[in-house]
């Protein structure tokens, strides 16, 4: 008997598919376990098992095509069934929201006097901004009297007053064009206007919903605060001197960011509705750059990781985010979200916090800069750091208290390591 193969959902915040390549065609056979479909999803394009034996009966959605959850995929069956029956029969959660109402025309309200369609042309038209009527300019009595005594023609004037009407104040500040300004004024721009329109990718859908509702729904507000870098510069040049070690800024990061939630555990929160998840775990979610837009992958304890552990799984995390082969598991559980855009030259900015997450620290660029220690002005290298708080969860204060930890355990690299 035929096997109805429904759109599978992917991730957790998937709520529609698009079929990025179809591994089998109609009339195909397929093993249970084989990869029938690439499907994309919300966060990354992954490989769909076929869970029967059979052949490839009817494709249900087309390549590129987005189909929501839990709609008919394919059907998998014995050769030459027929699955018209199965089709006309095939039910999904899907069909049970509540459609939308196809709303009748209105009609428009019968006018007693209506408007000959020139007349509406007409009135669409815009109106110039210097009224003229017969060859006649509109202006006022005493502007045309200036106008006369300065040599200055009206009709090179752009009227300020009722209706395009020009006045004293326009005459007054009237600035004429130079030989070459009127040469220029002339001139028509020459240039064809084009766009290009592109689908929305299923990424950049959750993206613009998940962070809209996370900015009108969570209360923002942003702390700020200079880092003195010039230990943290020292640290890691002395880590890289070692064979085999290459330890990145961001690494050093994420380790003084799982320090610091460790001595301020109620930043490491969640807002739930009707209460708030204290998490007693650490698990750092870091911002990569993908290019259908944005992922989020989660480094897992830590706090309980050294920098050349947390180095190695944010480079394998980043070069499977490049290659779209991030899995559910790699991406889900964050408790805190680091943004960091340090690496683009960007001094400053703030982020949207990452649900469920209460908090997001946005990195900037480490600069070499004029700074006074001991009262004497000398080089020095500082970094810019925005913490975004959600207000129903962490206070101003709180916040504040997590970005001193944060600022202590960068500005003397080995407290951390200890």
């Amino acid at each position: 008997m035929a096997e109805i193969v429904y759109m599978p959902k992917l991730s957790d915040t998937m709520t529609e598919g698009v079929v990025a390549a179809w591994n089998k065609n109609v009339g195909d056979e397929v093993k249970e376990g084989e990869i029938l479909a690439e499907i994309e999803t919300d966060k990354a394009t992954m490989e769909f098992e076929s869970f029967y034996d059979g052949v490839l009966l009817h494709i249900g959605v087309e390549i590129g095509k987005a189909a929501p959850v839990n709609s008919v995929l394919a059907i998998i069956g014995e050769k030459g069934e027929d699955v018209t029956e199965i089709l006309k029969n095939a039910e999904s959660p899907s069909d049970d929201e509540p459609k939308e109402i196809e709303e009748s025309p209105v009609a428009e309200p019968e006018t007693k006097n209506p408007i000959p369609a020139e007349s509406k042309q007409q009135e669409n038209t815009p109106t110039p901004s210097v009224s003229v009527s017969n060859d006649r300019v509109f202006a006022s009595p005493l502007a045309k009297k200036l106008a006369s005594e300065k040599g200055i023609d009206l009709n090179s004037i752009q009227g300020s007053g009722e209706n395009g009407r020009i006045i004293k104040r326009d005459i007054d500040h009237y600035i004429p064009f130079t030989p070459i300004q009127k040469q220029h004024s002339s001139l028509t721009p020459v240039g064809t206007e084009s766009f290009t329109d592109e689908p929305v990718s299923q990424m950049r859908k959750t993206i613009a919903k998940r962070l809209a509702d996370s900015k009108f729904s969570a209360p923002h507000f942003y702390l700020t605060l200079d880092i003195d870098m010039d230990n943290a510069v020292a640290s890691r040049k002395a880590i890289n001197a070692q064979d085999g070690v290459r330890v990145s800024f961001n690494d050093m990061v994420i380790k003084a960011v799982a320090f610091a939630l460790r001595q301020n555990p109620n930043v490491n929160s969640a807002w739930m509705g009707d209460f708030i998840r204290r998490n007693q775990h650490v698990h750092i979610g870091v911002a990569v750059a993908v290019e259908d837009g944005l992922l989020v992958p989660v480094i897992k304890f830590a706090d309980t990781k050294g920098l050349m552990q947390i180095s190695a799984e944010v480079r394998e995390f980043a070069q499977k985010a490049k290659e779209k082969k991030l899995q559910p598991s790699d991406w889900e559980g964050n408790t805190f979200t680091i943004s960091n855009l340090g690496m683009f030259g960007i001094e400053s900015f703030t982020a949207i916090v990452n649900p469920p997450d209460s908090c997001i620290l946005a990195v900037g660029g480490i600069n070499e800069v004029a700074v006074v220690k001991n009262g004497n002005l000398q080089p020095g290298h500082v970094m810019k750091v925005t913490l975004s708080c959600d207000h129903r969860v962490v206070d101003g204060a709180t916040g504040a208290a997590f970005l001193q930890s944060f600022k202590k355990a960068l500005e003397n690299p080995f407290s951390m390591l200890l």
